[in-house]
């Protein structure tokens, strides 16, 4: 029986919210237990007190509040898990009901406006293809996906990305345990503790740290002495030497301690999830690579990290009330902090590889949790060498719900480059660019598509749907849409060729200046080799296709008017529009048309 991906993760997010309620009640029934056995000890040690009942015997509610106590522990950390594992289901639900808009990070930090086709394309911001995908808890796995659908990959990349997302895609398990590693801590800031692992080392000498341990010692012992009646003189000489010998490294110490604070916090996430990737068993052969050199140095990266994060348990001790004179006396911070100085020194430099290989996981899980949603998305075919072609049958959107989403067929063959594409407004014109556009994006970066069938060569995407003036760049709207032309021309000649879609081109000039330099253009970047489509309202600029010897193809979109209504099918079809809807939707909204027309 095939079960669709709706009804898995329905069924899956079910198990771990009945978990997660398990849990909760455990977890209250565990704390009153503890609050019982604390209040054994007290009594134990009130009789104990008055000779009723042997200190010894106080041992045995200790023994089972720590035994208590770690058992606790294991039951919040899984329904820490549970609560990520009901998040991470509540969201792939809210993707295949079109309700993620309103989830996950946007990526707008990642927005450039200089990019060749980024915001053009809404790759990021809200409601933005990153957002749509995103599935990565690190900054370096939100990086790595913003990489890749911003710089399109060479082919033999795309094909082992290709592999690796069609064997992420089946295993649901290995994706569920990588959202949840580490339970509901929040997500580690990977760029932080990059830029700290990748600072020199400066651990305290083995002297300093062996005679601070030994004044400890004679501290504590001469603390006792004074405690039952000795002198104070030796306590405070002991003190005071101790204070002159950890004077320098003071401030050192403190230095360390303000570092590794930030960048250390929440490493239950990536220690977690790199035991999941070394105890993988991949067949893919990126999956496996990542994997190998992971591990190349004979070093288990999850044990080096659960060590650092001992260390920085051990770190926050000094915190401790009960422990904070202990930690005073014996220089406690001293030493744990000349540990992790010791730990940077022996595995600093191999830990950006091991956040680059989770990272990697991240981005590839991203996409596949995407393939595994959209089980009728195909991978594209790569054709051989030759002419930049693009054939794609039924393309869709991938942003466009898919009860709302209208499919069309678009193919540039060896003898049709350029597209121009006429039609009234709100027709779907800039709505196809966009999704022949973010399909290319999607097939560069290893992806499926949105299409029943989709082969191209390799392409690079430029294009021209969101440009626009910067006052505090003092530069035009037109200025900066020739400025992108120009970086769109320049792809041209070069692997991979481009598929340029090109928006009204050269609004913000007269139309007879319009029509000569638009002209001019298409028909240089076809000669150059390129594909591609462009929009227009000016159906002079149809013209082209008649000498063009099939080269250059009309197609529009078109709208009806119904019962006072404009209705669009926002299907393509063959040739130039022949009527606009300009003067209906000046009506529609109001403004005095008739007036107007009758004026002149």
């Amino acid at each position: 029986m095939i079960v669709s991906p709706l009804e898995e993760y329905t069924h899956r997010q079910a198990a771990r919210a009945a978990a997660l309620a398990r849990l909760a009640r455990l977890d209250a029934r565990i704390s009153h237990g503890r609050l019982a056995i604390v209040a054994s000890i007290a009594l134990c040690a009130g009789l104990a007190f008055r000779g009723h009942l042997s200190i010894w015997l106080i041992a045995l509610p200790v023994i089972a509040f720590v035994a208590v106590a770690v058992w606790h522990d294991r039951v919040l950390r899984a329904a820490d898990c549970m609560t990520r594992a009901v998040a991470f289901f509540d969201h792939g639900i809210a993707r295949l009901e079109d309700r993620w808009h309103a989830i996950g990070d946007t990526g707008a930090r990642f927005l450039d406006e200089d990019h060749l086709y980024a915001r053009d394309l809404d790759l990021f911001g809200p409601s933005s293809l990153f957002q749509l995908l995103s599935c990565a808890r690190t900054h370096l796995g939100e990086d790595l996906l913003a990489r890749w659908l911003t710089s399109p990959a060479s082919l033999p990349i795309v094909r082992l990305r290709q592999d690796a997302i069609a064997e992420l895609r089946s295993d649901l398990d290995f994706r569920e345990a990588l959202a949840t590693a580490g339970g509901a801590s929040r997500d580690i800031d990977t760029v932080a503790l990059s830029a700290w692992a990748s600072v020199s080392a400066a651990p305290e000498s083995v002297g300093l740290r062996l005679a601070v341990v030994v004044l400890a010692i004679v501290i504590i012992a001469t603390g006792i002495w004074w405690a039952i009646g000795g002198p104070v003189a030796p306590v405070v000489i002991a003190i005071l030497l101790k204070m002159v010998l950890t004077r320098p490294s003071r401030k050192r110490v403190a230095r360390v301690v303000r570092g590794v604070e930030m960048p250390l916090r929440q490493l239950d996430i990536l220690a977690d999830t790199l035991a999941l990737i070394e105890k993988g068993r991949f067949r893919s052969p990126r999956l496996a690579a990542i994997q190998s050199e992971m591990m190349s140095q004979g070093i288990v990266p999850s044990d080096a990290i659960h060590r650092l994060k001992h260390l920085a348990d051990l770190l926050d001790w000094r915190r401790n009330a009960i422990f904070a004179p202990i930690s005073a006396a014996v220089s406690w911070p001293l030493h744990i902090a000349s540990a992790i100085e010791s730990w940077r020194r022996e595995f600093g430099g191999k830990v950006l590889a091991w956040l680059s290989a989770v990272a990697e996981y991240e981005a590839l899980s991203s996409f596949a949790a995407y393939a595994y949603e959209h089980p009728e998305d195909p991978f594209p075919e790569f054709l051989g060498d030759g002419p930049a072609r693009f054939e794609g049958t039924r393309l869709g959107h991938p942003l466009v719900p898919a009860a709302r989403m209208v499919r069309n067929d678009v193919f540039f063959t060896t003898q049709v480059r350029l597209l121009i594409v006429s039609g009234s407004n709100m027709s779907g014109k800039s709505t196809l660019l966009r999704t022949v556009g973010l399909n290319v994006v999607l097939a560069m970066a290893g992806a499926p598509v949105r299409a029943e069938r989709l082969a191209m060569t390799p392409l690079s995407v430029g294009a021209t749907l969101h440009v626009h003036d910067s006052l505090q760049a003092g530069r035009s709207r037109f200025y900066a849409e020739i400025s992108r032309i120009r970086a769109i021309v320049d792809l041209t000649g070069k692997r991979p060729e481009p598929i340029f879609l090109l928006d009204e081109l050269f609004q913000g000039t007269n139309s007879h200046d319009r029509k000569i330099g638009a002209e001019a253009l298409l028909n240089s970047l076809v000669e150059r080799g390129a594909i591609g489509l462009t929009t227009t309202h000016d159906l002079a600029l149809t013209a082209i296709a008649d000498q063009s010897g099939g080269r250059v193809v009309n197609v529009h979109f078109e709208d009806q008017l119904q019962a006072g209504e404009l209705v669009f099918d926002y299907r393509m079809k063959p040739g130039p529009v022949t009527h606009s809807n300009a003067l209906a939707l000046m009506r529609a909204v109001g403004l005095p048309v008739e007036e107007l027309l009758a004026g002149d």
